[in-house]
């Protein structure tokens, strides 16, 4: 089995973060969301591996190289344009070949990996397999709609009125029928070939379409409450650890890691939290579910249920919660103006002045 990994989307409910980097490469606990897909893929036993990439490309070339610091192997395939799932998998015919392969949406999260439903496939070979889940709007994701026997019997690409609660998960199992699919059906009203209409397709045809409905914690980390979230439930998985430089001064409460170069002075950490290498925190609180990557500096602040991406600095701000800051950022009080009032009041006139 192979594995292709989509990482070409532009991002664009992450602007401003995607302005200047890749969507899949924004860090949860202090490393890429995209780093968590290879592992799943490594830990299931695949290991050639084609990552789809589009105007990204440097900087996830840059960050996953040849893939052997996963035990993977990787191919790039470049998409010119967003053109949609299925479509990643035309252009990924030749490497692909006749071989089955999961594909696997790099900007997803899927807790607990991919090892239960890789193994039931290799054991049911069906010429496709798609994992479901129930969520609160199934209107933003592609719907699976099941008989009362739990057979599919219809998808649709984010329908305006949902037929089920049941969205697909951004990890798909397929054999090589799915290459007959791809290539029979047309782009949709948004321009793109869906892989909803490609298993659609196999559907009408009487292929073997079976579905896998997980309860276990998935995400679409689209936008930046659902990678704060990811966030959070990674670092509650957290073993204490201080590696760093910890004054006398300072309290470290709960599950807490510190990475070995960073320095910690008259401040408190409470956990679950992660302060990165080579990051400086002074006369600071930071709180649970936060993540600090590498050389930041925080003096004389609160950061709590943040995230924050290396090189950017905090000073004298209280309070900051709830936030995804990128890299490089500096962030301070602006100076304070004199308090100026210029007045014309008339005869008998009453003001009162706060400040």
């Amino acid at each position: 089995m192979k594995a292709l990994v989509l990482s070409g989307g532009a991002g664009t409910r992450l602007r401003p973060i995607t302005h200047t980097s890749a969507k899949q490469l924004v860090p949860v606990a202090n490393k890429p969301i995209l780093f968590y897909g290879l592992e799943a893929i490594a830990d299931a036993g695949i290991t050639e591996v084609a990552i789809v990439v589009g105007d990204t490309e440097n900087e996830i070339r840059q960050a996953v190289g040849d893939g052997s610091a996963f035990g993977l192997d990787i191919t790039y395939i470049r998409q010119d344009a967003p053109l949609g799932l299925a479509h990643a998998v035309l252009i990924a015919r030749e490497f692909l070949g006749d071989d089955d392969f999961v594909m696997f949406l790099g900007d997803n999260f899927v807790f607990g990996g991919i090892n239960d439903p890789v193994d039931q496939f290799h054991k049911e070979r069906p010429d496709a397999q798609l994992l479901l889940t129930r969520v609160p709007d199934p209107s933003a994701f592609g719907v699976a709609e099941l008989d009362d026997q739990g057979r599919l019997l219809r998808l649709e690409e984010k329908p305006r009125e949902p037929r089920s609660d049941l969205a697909l998960v951004g990890v798909y199992l397929f054999g090589p029928a799915i290459h007959e699919a791809v290539r029979a059906i047309e782009p949709s009203a948004r321009g793109e070939l869906e892989i909803t209409d490609a298993v659609q397709w196999l559907l009408e045809r009487d292929r073997d379409v079976r579905t896998t409905i997980i309860t276990g914690y998935w995400k679409d980390t689209g936008n930046a409450a659902d990678i704060l979230d990811v966030n959070r439930r990674l670092l509650d998985l957290l073993d204490r650890r201080v590696d760093g430089d910890v004054d006398e001064a300072s309290e470290i409460v709960g599950r807490v890691r510190i990475e070995a170069g960073a320095t910690i002075r008259r401040s408190r950490i409470v956990g679950p939290a992660i302060i990165g290498p080579g990051t400086v925190v002074e006369d600071s609180y930071i709180g649970p579910s936060t993540s600090i990557a590498e050389n930041c500096e925080i003096r004389n602040s609160e950061i709590e249920f943040s995230i924050i991406l290396r090189e950017s600095g905090f000073d004298s701000i209280r309070r900051v919660e709830g936030s995804l800051v990128g890299r490089n950022v500096r962030v301070s009080m602006a100076p304070r103006l004199p308090a100026t009032h210029r007045l014309v009041i008339g005869d008998h006139g009453q003001v009162q002045i706060s400040s």
